[in-house]
């Protein structure tokens, strides 16, 4: 008999172009090492979002680096399993709990020196890594499996966006490098259709997000049906619908839930359809 053809992969292509993250792996993982180098005795123990300090960020990002190595390098599954009726966002943050309170007798110099031969392990993986293959689902983009590409791009969000607590902790701003800043932008927006899901508009409405910076750029999310599916695969057709301007900061801090969306409102500047803006601002790009 002849073989069974292989399954098509998904249609993802409402997700926008793909985004080549790899290269970024290991300078943002050469910058967490740096910073958490530099850091005095005290900065350990400053909060760096509520109920974490400095050292239980650095705890959980170390978390995050060996899931990561047991699941894609060495696939291996074992590991804390739902609880009865859990929703993915209590079992993350149980877990993610569970994980820093089990590491809290480890000291912050013994953290820094796991982190930078574990995270070096990491960054090497992703190097290699396929940006087509599937992958881990991304919830907040709702896509499940996700290719490896946003999946992979979705990491180094989370990597860099812990390393900016980090750095906002202990007295320094959000780090200016359009290099990762870029990136980082243009994987949080990968939310937008996500974010629109519920919002309904006529076939070919366009919902344009810009964000005023050098690493910054436009996005524009079309409604391709009028039940509420919308893509940013579509090329931008005359004015949109709405238009929702941020600035860089104000951006990203949104898509991680470090600002409101009633609070980044009013740092917008809106054009059109205030209803379709102000749903736009509702994007989020982390498991909250």
């Amino acid at each position: 008999m002849p073989p069974h053809p292989a399954a098509a992969p998904p249609d993802d292509s409402w997700l926008g172009p793909p985004i080549d993250a790899r290269p970024l792996f290991a300078p943002e993982h050469t910058a967490l090492i740096a910073t958490l180098r530099a850091l005095a005795p005290a900065d350990w123990a400053r909060e760096a979002v509520p109920g974490w300090s400095v050292r239980d960020v650095a705890a959980h990002v170390l978390g995050d680096c060996y899931g990561r190595l047991a699941r894609h390098r060495d696939g291996y599954r074992q590991g804390p399993a739902f609880a009865p009726g859990e929703t993915l966002e209590a079992y993350i943050h149980r877990i993610n709990q569970e994980w820093v309170d089990a590491h809290s007798r480890v000291s912050p110099t013994a953290l820094a020196d796991t982190l930078e031969l574990v995270g070096g392990q990491v960054a090497r993986l992703f190097e290699g890594a396929d940006p087509a293959a599937p992958s881990l689902g991304v919830s907040w983009a709702g896509v499940d499996p996700a290719p490896m590409w946003l999946d992979s791009a979705r990491e180094l969000t989370e990597y860099w966006t812990h390393r900016q607590q980090i750095r906002h902790a202990t007295g320094q701003g959000t780090d200016p490098d359009p290099r990762h800043l870029s990136v980082v932008l243009d994987t949080f927006l990968r939310a937008l259709p996500h974010t629109l899901r519920d919002t309904t508009a006529p076939v070919g409405t366009q919902v344009q997000v810009h964000v005023d910076s050098p690493a910054g750029g436009i996005w524009t999310a079309t409604a391709t049906t009028a039940e509420g599916n919308w893509s940013l695969a579509e090329p931008p057709t005359g004015s949109p619908a709405a238009l929702l301007r941020l600035d860089a900061e104000s951006a990203w801090r949104l898509c991680v839930r470090g600002i409101e969306p009633a609070d980044a409102l009013t740092r917008a500047h809106i054009d059109g359809d205030a209803r379709l803006a102000e749903a736009a601002c509702q994007i989020v790009s982390i498991v909250y």
